[in-house]
């Protein structure tokens, strides 16, 4: 019998020499928790277990793989973005890194009216390669009404109207979170407001969001506004008004009285926000600034417009009004972002460009410079258009979410808007600890549970038992944009930690390898 018990002491011995199993797989120490309500900020320990928040509260004696002292550093829930333009780039960069450096974890892309067509087959192949942050898309107006219409400038018929929506139901059938409208671009231009509406019941019966970039951000942003909230009212829908903004100089100060509308909607009953990025330039396609019924049709017949002297005249002829109609003297506020068949362009104005052409700058050259940059397959351009006034006034607007109106970039390429890069850390910097528009804890709701809110992100957006560990460290004393107009490709810097899902995907200031976000399907 003794041998028996030496065995079985030994055994005892070597139980009591192992480890105790941690109960956690992180532990955040001592932060400063700003938990996307809005309550204000506590000290306390956060625990992630399996890729979800644990516990938050005191967890002294609780151990975990990995401890970390978060002491003077803010921990929040990952910034959600629920106006991005990812297609595309997120091929190329799928860890996203110039949004996780940011502090973001989970994006909202196809706004705008552009979306990826097979919506189901685009998720399966994000899923496929892995991807840095979590990713959830809209349903595309534009994308839906070329692949029925192309670029048709007229109405749709009640064929193409059914056509259209069956695709918008199918791609919410395969996880879209909502409509989109991209009403100033083409096709959706040529729409009326009875077709948006028709589309926009096909996602409201899934629960779908409509977010729409109106018909007008300048002199007609009111009946813009009435617009997108007849469609919510008919369709019966929460309203989602993109990249909010007085883009026409001379009538800057004029959110006073669109924010005044949206208001109003909402006394009688429509969920109904925005959401802003905090700069005063804008970003979006060349085309913008040529009439929408030049560039109908297919690039055949736009370059048939383009080339016939009486219809040529016309287009230069609208072209004038429409920069008097904005407060411009010249394209001078019109710089080019990413021009393709030419980088040289990049970086350089509209008259910059005349310039290198050999031409003098002037107006009419500069149009004809537009027009011969159209027909070479179009640029993406900033528009120095928006005034500070309206900016810190819709930022102040309690229903404003942050949002960046980005994508996702390529290290080095082009000359994008430094909005892809330091939303975020612009408005926590800038905004919060430099102009004190809004408290720490206001920014971060705007960042965070407001946009998971209007998008039904459900389980995210709060530091909350049981929601998923997306969460950003952050150091609000040093955190800071670094991306500007001249040199755009800077990450934003402050961010120490940023978890997503559980998974360190920034850890101690830096991107690793990591891929952990995941496909958010409509719930």
């Amino acid at each position: 019998m003794r041998p028996l018990a030496l065995v079985c002491s030994f055994f005892a011995l070597a139980l009591c020499a192992l480890p105790a199993l941690a109960q956690y797989d992180l532990i955040l120490r001592n932060a400063r928790v700003v938990n996307g309500t809005g309550e204000a900020a506590f000290t306390a320990d956060i625990a992630v277990k399996d890729g979800r928040i644990a516990a938050v509260g005191d967890l002294k004696g609780k151990t975990a793989e990995r401890e970390i002292d978060a002491a003077g550093r803010v921990a929040a829930p990952g910034f959600i973005d629920v106006h991005t333009h990812i297609e595309g780039a997120i091929d190329k960069v799928p860890r996203a890194d110039n949004f996780l450096m940011d502090g973001v974890t989970t994006v909202v892309t196809g706004n705008c009216g552009g979306s990826a067509e097979a919506l189901g087959e685009w998720f399966g192949k994000l899923e496929e390669q892995g991807v840095g942050i979590n990713v959830a898309s809209l349903v595309g107006h534009n994308t839906v009404r070329r692949q029925v219409m192309g670029t048709a400038n007229r109405k749709a018929t009640p064929d193409e109207i059914e056509q259209m929506k069956a695709l918008v139901a199918q791609a919410m059938e395969q996880g879209a979170v909502g409509f989109s409208t991209g009403l100033i671009y083409i096709p959706g231009t040529y729409s009326n407001t009875a077709e948006v509406v028709e589309l926009a019941r096909a996602a409201a019966g899934k629960g779908g969001v409509y977010a729409s970039h109106m018909r007008d951000e300048g002199a007609h942003v009111l009946e813009a506004i009435r617009e997108a909230a007849r469609v919510g009212q008919e369709a019966g829908m929460r309203v989602e008004l993109s990249h909010f903004k007085i883009d026409t100089p001379r009538i800057w100060g004029f959110s006073q009285k669109s924010l005044a509308l949206v208001e109003e909607f909402r006394a009688k009953g429509l969920d109904i926000g925005v959401d802003q990025y905090p700069y005063d330039h804008s970003s979006t396609g060349l085309g913008i600034t040529i009439p929408s019924w030049a560039l109908a049709d297919g690039p055949v017949k736009v370059r048939r417009r383009f080339r016939n002297a009486t219809t040529r005249a016309r287009i230069v002829a609208e072209m004038k009004r429409q920069l008097k109609h904005l407060g411009h003297k010249d394209y001078s506020y019109a710089t080019v972002a990413s021009f393709e068949p030419d980088r040289s362009f990049d970086g350089k104005t509209i008259p910059e460009v005349t310039k290198l052409k050999g031409r003098t700058a002037t107006l009419d050259n500069q149009i004809r410079t537009i027009l011969e940059m159209q027909l070479a397959g179009g640029a993406q351009m900033i528009y120095h258009s928006m005034g500070e006034v309206d900016v810190n006034r819709i930022m102040k607007y309690p229903h404003t979410a942050v949002a960046s109106d980005g994508g996702v970039r390529v290290l080095g390429e082009g000359m994008p808007h430094p909005r892809a890069y330091g939303t975020n850390a612009r408005v926590l910097a800038e905004y919060v600890r430099q102009k004190q528009v809004l408290t720490l804890e206001d920014a971060v709701r705007r960042m965070t549970s407001l946009p998971a809110g209007r998008f039904n992100l459900n389980d995210r957006g709060v530091l909350r038992e049981g929601a998923a560990a997306d969460i950003v460290v952050f150091d609000p004393a040093r955190v800071q944009d670094l991306s500007t107009y001249t040199e755009p490709h800077q990450y934003s810097m402050g961010f120490d930690f940023v978890f997503v899902n559980g998974v360190a995907a920034v850890d101690e200031g830096q991107p690793n390898e990591a891929r952990p976000g995941r496909i958010l399907r409509r719930q």
